[in-house]
């Protein structure tokens, strides 16, 4: 026993000593930090207040607390969502694809009392399209869209301003292509009506009641808007009930606009063109019919010169199934100038048969022997040909020798040669009116259709005037 006791003690003795190293360790790494944190009063500064935390949105506007899936005042009456609306630009009416492009300022204006702070200073927060995700807005979508967006650059331009009573301001820039009905049977000369609709997608008016916030003046518009082809007359704002047989009621908002074309365009590039092409086709009246190339391609030119001016204009237009009133114009144009290729068409076949009979009667009356007296013992004077005969058939009289007419009277009381000679008188009765005098006079009996230096004569008169005509007539009624 004795020589256990020893080494207990010792053991124990060790014990002891290693816990109080511990203890008196863990003291001063303890008093040390201590130290270490005391500020000394040389180096102690002011704090700084831009780097002290501040309660964050979310608890300000108490988002968390708060389902915003659900509209405001929900399972109430309907809430009330005024819109506004600033047009930007108008940038483009496609007559092809019958719609318009247009970037406007989107403002919706509705009080949720779920966001409502206390503020000293009564004074509103704005916040951009980051908060926007975490609350409650309208489902405003645009009818008859086709494609639009929201812009992006440089980060989605959206606003939200939060009131202290709960009246929220939420603004985007967005930009839409819409349908338009567009009507074109007095194209060029037509005004064009075209809205941009408005419209909850979920919310009916039992829900949802969109409604213009000024009335009239909810739009506004850049003084600065032109467009190359319109002039802008007047933008409006109207609304109206929507029904779908399967969901129901809908409150819709109009932004109206009108839009009149300027005619200065196509009076350069498809009205002057066709008028000089008509008058160019008439120049072929004043050619000699017998020029027939001159004639013949001066009318194909300018026949085919209206088939281009037509088919460049319908190029360039929609494939409607009525009649504009610019393919009025072309369309008769068109007929003006066919019908000066017809009008030598017919000049050029009756000259032919006209040409024709004048030959045949020339060779039927050369044909015709010439009568004459032969034997005869005594100069009589007889009438051998009585009748009317062109220049040529005179001359070709000309080899017959012509002697003075001498009555037997005065033959008996010359006491000449008894011998009685024998000669041969021809006597041509030719009438004293010119032949050609007489031709008129016969021509003029005959049909004017027939008389083909009348045609010419009748259509230089006939086609301006009727042209003239009508161009009266087109500009009272279109204009």
């Amino acid at each position: 026993m004795p020589y256990l006791t020893k080494p207990l003690i010792l053991l124990l003795c060790l014990i002891v000593t290693s816990e109080c190293r511990k203890h008196g360790h863990r003291v001063r790494r303890w008093t040390a930090t201590v130290e270490t944190q005391k500020p000394s009063s040389l180096t102690k500064k002011t704090p700084d207040v831009t780097k002290s935390r501040k309660m964050k949105t979310e608890h300000l506007l108490k988002v968390d607390d708060h389902d915003f899936t659900m509209r405001p005042a929900f399972g109430g009456p309907a809430i009330p969502v005024g819109v506004d609306v600033q047009v930007e630009s108008l940038d483009s009416i496609s007559e092809v694809d019958m719609d318009f492009t247009m970037t406007l300022y989107l403002r919706h204006y509705w009080k949720d009392e779920r966001l409502s702070f206390s503020s000293s200073t009564n004074k509103s927060m704005t916040f951009d399209g980051r908060l926007v995700k975490k609350i409650w807005v309208p489902d405003v979508f645009f009818v008859h869209s086709k494609r639009s967006f929201i812009h992006d650059t440089t980060t989605d331009n959206i606003m939200l301003r939060v009131f202290p009573d709960g009246h929220v301001l939420y603004s985007l820039r967005v930009t839409v292509t819409a349908a338009c009905n567009m009507d074109f049977s007095r194209f060029p000369l037509d005004s064009q009506t075209c809205s941009l609709e408005l419209e909850s997608y979920a919310y009916t008016d039992e829900d949802l009641m969109l409604y213009w916030k000024s009335g009239d003046e909810s739009l506004s518009t850049d003084d600065r808007i032109s467009l190359s082809q319109f002039l802008i007359q007047k933008f409006h704002t109207t609304s109206r009930l929507a029904f779908y047989s399967s969901t129901g009621w809908y409150n819709r908002l109009y932004i109206n606009f009108t839009l009149r074309r300027h005619i200065f365009f196509f009076l350069l590039q498809t009205y002057f063109p066709a008028t000089l092409m008509v008058m160019l086709s008439w120049v072929s009246f004043w050619i000699d019919r017998r020029a027939v190339p001159a004639r013949v391609s001066l009318g194909i030119t300018t026949v085919l010169t209206m088939s281009t001016i037509i088919t460049g204009v319908n190029a360039s237009m929609p494939r409607v199934s009525y009649i504009k009133a610019v393919d009025i114009y072309l369309w008769v144009s068109f007929v003006f100038v066919f019908l000066s290729v017809l009008e030598y068409a017919a000049v050029n076949y009756l000259s032919t048969v006209q040409d024709r009979r004048e030959r045949k009667m020339r060779e039927r009356a050369r044909s015709q022997s010439l009568p004459c007296t032969c034997g005869i013992s005594q100069t009589r004077t007889m009438t051998m040909l009585d009748g009317t005969y062109s220049e040529a058939d005179t001359n070709s009289l000309a080899g017959y020798t012509e002697e003075p007419m001498v009555h037997e009277e005065e033959q008996e009381e010359m006491h000449e040669v008894p011998e009685k000679q024998e000669h041969m008188v021809v006597h041509l009765s030719v009438s004293s009116e010119s032949t050609t005098t007489k031709k008129k006079k016969s021509l003029r009996a005959l049909n004017i259709i027939q008389n083909t230096h009348a045609i010419d004569k009748y259509s230089r008169m006939i086609f301006p005037g009727s042209y003239i005509f009508f161009n009266l007539i087109y500009w009272s009624v279109y204009c």
